[in-house]
């Protein structure tokens, strides 16, 4: 019993450093200001085209500012904002997102089927791997390897996302792994994988 409390105390412990990556969701929360006007006061977004951050991976945060601010990934919305931005506020600013309830969203009905066939198990003949291997069966994401969580994400953000992957070279291991499937996908299915991913809970 005693042995059973300390593993569930290393593994809370393990989780929250996992969660919050090192930041101060209170630093972060103050940081914040700038970036409610496109994310939302608590990170949902209610523009369709712009991110939800709310209960992202801090670490997928972390490193994707930080490609924002470096160069190694650009947006000319995000960019100039990530600019001055420190490692310390980059994780203060993921740490207060990660750690905000994100709100559920929709599918779209006539876009399950082939969403939901797409997310769980592929496309085989096209080496489609599902997308459930890595962002988990609920959408939930990997925050330790770095994969982002797409429950409840907008479709319309997800599905622009998609295409934009399509034909470009990004240096960090998991775009290529995006930029493959993408090239493999057509519009239609794209649009239906990310209306099934927004409808995730």
């Amino acid at each position: 019993m005693k042995f059973s409390i300390q593993l569930l105390f290393l593994f809370t412990v393990i989780a929250s450093q996992t969660l919050y990556a090192g930041g101060d969701p209170e630093a972060g929360k103050s940081k914040s200001t700038p970036c409610a006007a496109c994310h939302g006061v608590d990170g949902n977004s209610a523009n369709p085209m712009w991110p939800k951050l709310a209960q992202q991976g801090a670490p997928y945060m972390v490193q994707h500012l930080r490609l924002f601010r470096d160069g190694g990934r650009y947006d000319p919305l995000m960019s100039p904002q990530a600019a001055n931005l420190s490692d310390e506020d980059i994780d203060d600013l993921s740490a207060y997102y990660a750690s905000q309830a994100g709100t559920p969203g929709a599918a779209e009905e006539d876009k399950v089927e082939l969403g939901q066939a797409i997310y769980r198990g592929g496309i085989i003949a096209k080496g489609v791997p599902a997308c459930s291997a890595c962002h988990s069966p609920t959408g939930a994401g990997n925050p330790a390897a770095k994969f982002p969580r797409l429950s409840g994400q907008h479709a319309d953000y997800m599905a622009a996302q998609l295409k934009a992957y399509r034909g470009i070279e990004l240096d960090y291991p998991s775009a290529q792994i995006m930029v493959s499937v993408s090239e493999r996908l057509t519009d239609k299915e794209i649009e239906a994988v990310a209306s099934y991913m927004q409808g995730l809970h």
